[in-house]
C-alpha cells in the first residue's frame, strides 16, 4: 500500500502531461481540423511521451513522434496502392519495419512505426480522406513535444532520490565490512559482498536518469537555471561509481581475510574503525547530493571533506598497527576509496592526494 502511494505520488506529474497532451492532441484535431475521431492524434501523444521511471527524455521523444508518423504515412500511401486485407496488412508490416531499421537503430522507433502501420491497414479507412491519419499523429507528436518542453520534471528529482538509494546502500555495505572485521565473521563479510554486487543496478539507474536530467536541463527554460547542479550531480556519480566498484573489491578481500584469520587485534580495530568513518562520509556525501539548497549542501560537503582529511592521513600500515600483507592490502584499498569520495566533494584529484601519507613505492596511491 504505502509503496503503491509513493508511486504514484511521483509518478502524477508526468501522468498528467501524458493525460493533458493525448486529450489536447485529440480536440485540437477534432476542433481546430475538423477530423472525425482522431484517435492517433491521442495515440501518437500518448505513446511519445510514455511513462518510464527515469522521466521523459526529448530525443525519446522525438524518435517515437516521427516513428509513429512514418509509420502511418507509409501504411496509408501502401492501402491507397493495394487496397487493405491480411496480406495487405503483412506487405505494410514488413516494409515498416525494413525502413525503421534503415532510419533508425532504435527498437522503439522500429516498434511504433510497425504497430502504426498495421493499425492502419487492420481499421477502417478515414471517413476524412487520405492523409488524415497522419496528420493526426503528427499533431500528437507536436502536442507531445510541446508538453515536455515546456513543463518538463524537475530533472533534479529522480537522480537525487537514486543517488540517496545508492549512497545509503554503500554506507550499509561498508559497515556491515566493519562489523565482519570487528566480530572476526565470515559470514557477516561474505553477506557484505553479495550486497556490495548489488550496487551496480542502482549506479546505472542513476546514470541513466542523468541523462534525461541534462536533456530537460539544456534544452528546458523552465530549468535551465539548475544545469550546474545536474553537472555536479553527475560528476558525484562519476566517483560514488568508483568507490562503489572499489567497495566490491574490499568486501571481497575483507573475506578472504577473515577466512585465514590474518590480522592482528591492532589492526582489527583500525581497520573497522576506518571502514566506520568512509560509512559515515558516504551517507554525508549523500546528504549533500539530496537537499535542494546551495548553502546546505555545501556545509554537507565541508563536513564530509574535513571527515575525509581525518580518515585519509591514517591511511598507512604504521599508523593503523598492520604488520602483514593482507592488512595491508586493505589500506592500499581504501585509500583510492578516500580520494575517490574526496573527488566526489568537488576536490581535484592532486590536492586529494596531498592528504594520504606516502607510501615509499606506492606513490601514486
Amino acid at each position: 500500500m504505502g509503496d503503491g502511494l509513493l508511486r504514484v505520488r511521483s509518478g502524477l506529474a508526468q501522468a498528467l502531461q501524458v493525460t493533458v497532451a493525448a486529450v489536447g492532441a485529440f480536440v485540437f484535431a477534432e476542433r481546430v481540423l475538423g477530423h472525425h475521431g482522431p484517435i492517433f492524434a491521442a495515440t501518437a501523444a500518448t505513446i511519445a511521451l510514455g511513462f518510464s521511471k527515469g522521466g521523459v527524455r526529448y530525443r525519446r521523444v522525438l524518435e517515437v513522434s516521427i516513428g509513429c508518423t512514418l509509420g502511418i504515412l507509409l501504411a496509408e500511401l501502401v492501402t491507397h496502392w493495394i487496397g487493405r486485407g491480411v496480406w495487405q496488412a503483412a506487405v505494410v508490416m514488413l516494409m515498416s519495419v525494413l525502413v525503421a531499421q534503415f532510419l533508425n537503430s532504435a527498437t522503439l522507433f522500429t516498434t511504433q512505426m510497425a504497430l502504426q502501420s498495421v493499425l492502419v491497414v487492420m481499421l477502417p479507412p478515414p471517413v476524412d480522406g487520405m492523409m488524415t491519419r497522419s496528420i493526426d499523429a503528427m499533431v500528437g507528436g507536436l502536442f507531445a513535444l510541446v508538453l515536455v518542453y515546456l513543463v518538463p520534471t524537475d530533472p533534479r528529482r529522480q537522480p537525487r532520490e537514486e543517488l540517496r538509494n545508492l549512497t545509503n546502500e554503500l554506507s550499509d555495505v561498508l559497515r556491515e565490512a566493519a562489523e565482519a572485521v570487528r566480530q572476526d565473521d565470515a559470514q557477516a563479510a561474505w553477506h557484505s559482498l553479495v550486497r556490495a554486487r548489488k550496487t551496480q543496478p542502482i549506479v546505472d539507474a542513476v546514470t541513466d536518469s542523468l541523462k534525461s536530467s541534462h536533456e530537460i536541463a539544456v534544452a528546458a527554460p523552465l530549468y535551465r537555471r539548475h544545469r550546474s547542479e545536474v553537472d555536479d550531480i553527475s560528476r558525484a556519480v562519476r566517483y560514488l561509481d568508483l568507490v562503489a566498484r572499489n567497495t566490491r573489491v574490499l568486501a571481497r578481500r575483507v573475506a578472504s581475510i577473515i577466512d585465514h584469520a590474518a590480522l592482528a587485534p591492532a589492526a582489527v580495530d583500525s581497520i573497522s574503525d576506518c571502514l566506520d568513518s568512509m560509512a559515515d562520509v558516504v551517507n554525508t556525501v549523500g546528504n549533500a547530493l539530496a537537499v535542494a539548497q546551495p548553502g546546505a549542501r555545501e556545509s554537507y560537503m565541508r563536513q564530509a571533506r574535513n571527515e575525509l582529511h581525518a580518515v585519509a592521513a591514517q591511511l598507512h600500515p604504521d599508523k593503523m598497527g598492520i604488520e602483514t600483507m593482507e592488512g595491508q592490502t586493505l589500506v592500499l584499498l581504501l585509500r583510492p576509496m578516500a580520494v575517490d569520495l574526496l573527488e566526489a566533494t568537488g576536490e581535484e584529484h592532486e590536492e586529494t592526494l596531498s592528504y594520504l601519507p606516502r607510501l615509499d613505492g606506492w606513490d601514486r596511491l
